[in-house]
């Protein structure tokens, strides 16, 4: 009786050391996990996202001389270099940018859908450019959807009424002059300051009379 319970304890205390084994190695590699993603973070991404700041900038000067070819060749080396990093994201959206001076509407809208921007009023417009090269491409239904969408990022006096304006452009593309008007109307009604207020008026008795039709 004594040795079979002592044969039984032996028995689990080997299983007990297996599964503390299976714990501790559990642990410990996810304790290295940890550690490496921390060393990363601070020794190989932080170094490279600094230098990334400065990476794009030749290729924005030449941007700003309407030098697009040369912008182009300028920036597309460092988009790869510097995915994900913000230098990399700045030159992402600053190369679509070429491309819709191109004309390459579809690849300017295949690296904007892919720009990560922290900067809201970057944000707004990354969505905003998406909608102008929609709007290129005369599917008017999917600009307007995105210029609503744009105009709701971080609601301010600048980007909010510009794209109101531009959905409401595209609304009336689609003949649908009810969300014309509202579009029109909220521009009134919410932003006093936007450039064309004056002019509104003009716009909303435009759509809503052929809404009336």
């Amino acid at each position: 009786m004594l040795e079979n319970f002592s044969i039984q304890e032996f028995k689990n205390k080997i299983q007990s050391d297996k599964q503390a084994k299976l714990i501790t190695y559990a642990v410990g590699g996810l304790l290295v996990l940890i550690l490496g993603y921390f060393a990363y973070r601070q020794f190989i991404w932080k170094p490279a996202n600094e230098k990334s700041k400065d990476a794009f900038w030749v290729g924005l000067n030449y941007a700003a001389k309407d030098s697009t070819d040369l912008a182009i060749e300028e920036l597309e080396p460092v988009v790869k270099k510097y995915d994900g990093k913000i230098g990399g994201e700045n030159a992402q959206f600053v190369l679509a940018r070429q491309y819709m001076a191109k004309g390459e509407f579809k690849k300017a809208l295949d690296l904007l859908e892919d720009v990560d921007a922290n900067d809201t009023y970057v944000s707004a417009m990354v969505v905003g450019l998406q909608a102008d090269c929609h709007s290129e491409m005369k599917d008017y239904e999917k600009a307007f959807k995105l210029y609503l969408e744009a105009a709701g990022i971080n609601e301010n006096e600048m980007t909010s009424p510009m794209y109101l304006f531009k959905a409401g452009l595209c609304a009336e593309k689609n003949k649908n002059f009810e969300q014309a008007t509202e579009c029109y109307t909220k521009i009134r009604d919410d932003y006093s300051g936007f450039g064309n207020q004056k002019a509104i008026e003009k716009y909303i008795a435009r759509a809503s009379n052929k809404t009336t039709k």
